[in-house]
């Protein structure tokens, strides 16, 4: 199961990271997959509108959040 949430914080944390980067600038690098939720999830929904830097660097920071607390969680 940490390994799981691990992989989820993970995609999470490159799904931030390249929207952030998508939105600032062009990403060619798997665009489909890790822009899903620049592209997919901000624009359905309204109070995300005109915040999407900030909603790309908060799921950034939500999926370091996820890995780092899968890691020291006990087995």
């Amino acid at each position: 199961m940490r390994k799981t949430i691990q992989v989820v914080g993970l995609v999470l944390a490159l799904q931030g990271a390249s929207g952030a980067i998508d939105h600032l600038a062009v990403q060619p690098f798997f665009g489909v997959f890790l822009n899903f939720f620049n592209r997919v999830i901000i624009p359905r929904v309204d109070f995300l509108t005109g915040y999407e830097l900030f909603a790309n660097l908060a799921l950034a920071a939500i999926g370091v959040v996820l890995v780092i607390a899968a890691e020291r969680t006990p087995a």
